[in-house]
């Protein structure tokens, strides 16, 4: 089966284009799945066309049973339909057997975001009057600005930018792109690092013979940073601005957007800035936004309370 695994992994990544890690998680929730189902079928002297629901549900409950969450158990499933559509396509199976396997109940999880206080003290921790500061400063603006994921934001190039019209665009999941305004406070804090701390930051590494890139944010390596080098210096600067909370790059995005529907911002708009493929995913911030409602209604209102 294992082979079969590797052949729907090259289908994805032709055509569809899926990102490396994306596909590394695929692979690895699969060979799980070619693991249980051949010993599986071997107890009972079966083949991979006798690969039935039972099999797929047994799955999906050992993984519970392991102590793995419903929302993890969902993505290994989704993984497992995937593969198996893939190989009634390729004829290798007469019917897909998991489609009359439930997906296991997913709560509603709100995503974790930061108030826009939060954001100005997390803003004011970088030193603007340090290339490193600066830099860093422009980075996380222009993540929270643009809403960018921090895959988006470490590979942006020079082209990708454009000061005048004050856009982005990035290149998303699927390797598509997408054109994003920026806040002119943001376009400005990253004019200031292009024209005066990247061409100082090159003319150093060139001197030590390290090529130039034509990355927009440049690491002293002379390359892009990598996600977990960027944050590392979230991580630093949220110590400095006195915020607790678990806070990753990605919930950057979610305040983001999050800010933008509490503020009446259009779902579509919002869907088409996060480069979201369906508006079901950009949904839930509509759910943080009306608790916000409901939070300044319980505070104001005579009755509130």
């Amino acid at each position: 089966m294992n082979a079969y695994v590797d052949a729907f992994l090259d289908h994805l990544r032709v055509e569809r284009a899926l990102a490396a890690n994306t596909l590394e998680a695929y692979g690895n929730d699969l060979r799980k799945f070619a693991e249980f189902s051949e010993a599986a079928l071997a107890k009972r002297g079966g083949e991979l066309k006798d690969l039935d629901s039972g099999d797929v549900a047994s799955f999906v409950v050992k993984l519970s049973k392991s102590g793995l969450g419903a929302r993890s158990s969902a993505r290994h499933l989704s993984a497992v339909r995937g593969f198996l559509r893939f190989l009634v396509k390729e004829r290798v199976l007469e019917k897909d057997p998991s489609a009359l396997v439930d997906s296991p109940k997913l709560a509603r999880k709100l995503p974790v975001y930061l108030t826009v206080t939060e954001i100005d003290a997390l803003l004011a921790a970088p030193d603007l009057g340090a290339p490193r500061g600066l830099r860093d400063a422009a980075m996380i603006m222009l993540m929270y600005a643009a809403g960018l994921r921090v895959s988006e934001l470490v590979s942006l190039r020079v082209g990708d930018v454009d000061l005048s019209r004050g856009t982005v665009t990035p290149l998303g999941k699927g390797s598509k792109r997408r054109i994003i305004p920026v806040a002119d406070v943001a376009t400005a804090l990253l004019r200031r690092y292009i024209e005066e701390v990247r061409p100082a930051t090159l003319a150093a590494l060139g001197k030590r013979g390290i090529a130039s890139t034509d990355v927009v944010f440049v690491s002293p390596r002379g390359a892009g940073f990598t996600r977990m080098a960027f944050f590392k210096n979230l991580r630093g600067y949220l110590l400095k601005a006195g915020i607790s909370k678990p806070i990753s790059p990605h919930k950057l995005r979610h305040s983001f957007a999050t800010h933008l529907v509490a503020r009446g911002a259009d779902l579509r708009a919002v869907q088409t800035m996060l480069g979201h493929a369906n508006i079901t995913t950009t949904e839930i911030y509509t759910h943080v936004a009306h608790d916000h409602v409901r939070r300044a209604h319980a505070e104001a209102h005579p009755r509130g309370r």
